[in-house]
């Protein structure tokens, strides 16, 4: 249990210094970096959808293949 407790102090005072860290090196001010994340992260989901739109495209044709070879 005393180990358990050693690493929990760890992690907490190491997400600590990390995140101040992060803060002092951060080369954008704070609504900047917000907006570059968010951006970052829309297009993320942007090709996503696109990619499983592609492959949803994919699977109904190899499905309509299947069901007419069938036939």
């Amino acid at each position: 249990m005393r180990r358990f407790f050693g690493f929990l102090i760890g992690v907490i005072v190491g997400s600590l210094v990390g995140s101040t860290v992060a803060l002092l090196l951060a080369p954008d001010t704070g609504d900047e970096l917000r907006s570059h994340i968010r951006d970052r992260g829309s297009n993320f989901l942007a090709e996503v959808q696109h990619a499983a739109d592609t492959r949803r495209i994919e699977l109904r044709e190899r499905l309509e293949e299947l069901r007419s070879a069938k036939a």
